[in-house]
């Protein structure tokens, strides 16, 4: 169960949830929206970003208008999960230039990671060069994404929640 211990109020959730919808808006424009003035909105903001609440503020990409036409979530297990094996591992995922995700998850799978290509020739080159040669990998398993049902930035289950309550 998440708390807050930030001190959140119902305004600041205000804020983040018209940021969330545009990482762009000025406070002026904030202000307009939930009615606070921009000066209040601004200080807010700030302590909120010095807090690590907003963690920074980015592009949503249209991944498929750049050509990337396919997802492929890889599951990967590891020899073992001791701790060298595991940190010898994750400090080379990193270096993977085509994982947009990598997550260390629990179940039969020891990782579980997001590539993005523009053809099953390509996701074949990434996992010739970049998957097959990660350290203590035992099993590699693929999944394409057929159709993207649902995606979001920010999960509205946040701002539906009362403040300071989390989940």
């Amino acid at each position: 169960m998440h708390s807050n211990n930030l001190g959140l109020d119902a305004v600041d959730y205000r804020i983040l949830k018209a940021l969330s919808e545009d990482g762009r808006a000025s406070d002026v424009s904030l202000g307009e929206q939930i009615n606070l003035s921009s000066t209040a909105v601004a200080r807010r903001r700030r302590l909120m970003e010095e807090a690590g609440v907003i963690e920074g503020y980015t592009a949503r990409l249209n991944l498929r208008a750049l050509g990337f036409s396919g997802v492929v979530m890889v599951m990967i297990e590891l020899v073992s999960q001791a701790e060298n094996v595991l940190n010898e591992f994750e400090r080379e995922v990193v270096k993977c230039p085509s994982v947009s995700f990598c997550g260390f998850v629990s179940g039969d799978t020891d990782f579980m990671l997001m590539i993005h290509v523009s053809s099953l020739d390509e996701y074949d080159s990434i996992y010739r060069k970049e998957l097959s040669i990660l350290p203590h990998v035992t099993k590699i398993r693929s999944s394409i994404i057929l159709r993207e049902v649902a995606r979001r930035a920010n999960v509205p289950i946040v701002f539906e929640q009362p403040f300071g309550n989390g989940r």
